[in-house]
């Protein structure tokens, strides 16, 4: 039965000597705001990261990564569940009910609108984008002396957020399920921690928080990635020399009062908020959600 209750997510992550999210068309430069100085992840990415954790976990999706033709890939999910059409196959599919799916394939055509939607990500604050030179592992030419050299784009340090909203009508389309929803809290979480690829490793997940509304409440926080700052321990501003030295979390704090006002004030819309937090990280205004929310707060940390 597709879920009923709207949900919203914030995340956050750190990325340390590594590429976020590399844009192909500028020599896998790492995506960024040259106005704000920002890095700028794209919703593929954040999906891509949640659909490899579901493969690692066995189950089914349509986007499995691997190298294939659309024709080919339908084939072995209709042998799979033993069905003839596209449609029935892509609904057995978790990654196509939560993200949705536009197909067409011969005499069969359809488009979904995901329930599950993420924003872009943006870091925290400005970052550095630095350019690495290293010598390769073999020369270019049998007669060379030397071997080649590899140029490569990384982050010293950024701390990313991002924002997502679940909704209830699109889940009525694709058949997307609280147990899915649930499965995707996990694979988020999760899923980071396992970007171990060279040009990824340097992932790590800071704070997930989501909140679950009750059945038939219709709005939204909205941008709960706006709603959050990285301040000094003090509570004062970084300066913008500050930020670009930005290492680790060591001599900052994440201040969430703005959000946590706002998810205070819907308290009688809501069902659960699931907080799931790095103990690394000093999170401002959690004390106040755990007072306001009482027993509908899930808090976890790692």
């Amino acid at each position: 039965m597709a879920f009923e209750k709207r949900r919203e997510l914030l995340f956050v992550y750190s990325v340390k000597d590594a590429n976020p999210n590399g844009d192909p068309l500028n020599a896998n430069h790492p995506r960024y705001d040259a106005d704000s100085g920002q890095i700028l992840v794209s919703d593929v990415r954040i999906k891509r990261t949640i659909r490899d954790q579901f493969v690692r976990e066995g189950k089914d999706v349509f986007v499995d990564g691997e190298p294939k033709t659309l024709d080919s890939r339908v084939k072995e999910l209709k042998e799979k569940f033993n069905v003839k059409e596209a449609r029935e196959a892509l609904s057995r599919c978790i990654d196509t009910r939560l993200f949705g799916v536009t197909f067409a394939l011969g005499k069969e055509s359809f488009s979904w609108t995901g329930p599950l939607q993420w924003k872009w990500g943006r870091s925290l604050h400005r970052a550095k984008v630095e350019f690495v030179q290293g010598t390769a592992a073999f020369a270019t030419k049998e007669t060379s002396e030397q071997r080649s050299f590899r140029n490569e784009y990384i982050v010293p340090f950024a701390l990313i957020a991002s924002y997502a909203v679940a909704n209830q009508y699109a889940a009525e389309t694709t058949g997307a399920t609280s147990e899915d929803l649930d499965a995707h809290f996990d694979a988020v979480w999760v899923g980071h921690e396992n970007l171990i690829t060279r040009s990824k490793i340097g992932h790590k997940p800071r704070l997930l928080l989501e909140v679950a509304y009750k059945e038939g409440y219709n709005g939204v926080i909205g941008s709960m990635d706006d709603k959050i700052g990285l301040k000094k321990k003090d509570g004062s501003p970084l300066s913008e020399e500050e930020e670009l030295a930005l290492r680790s979390l060591e001599n900052v704090i994440l201040d969430a009062e703005p959000l946590v006002e706002e998810v205070i004030s819907r308290k009688n819309f809501i069902d659960k908020v699931r907080v799931r937090k790095d103990r690394e990280v000093y999170l401002k205004g959690l004390d106040r959600l755990q007072e306001s929310m009482d027993l509908s707060l899930e808090l976890e940390e790692r």
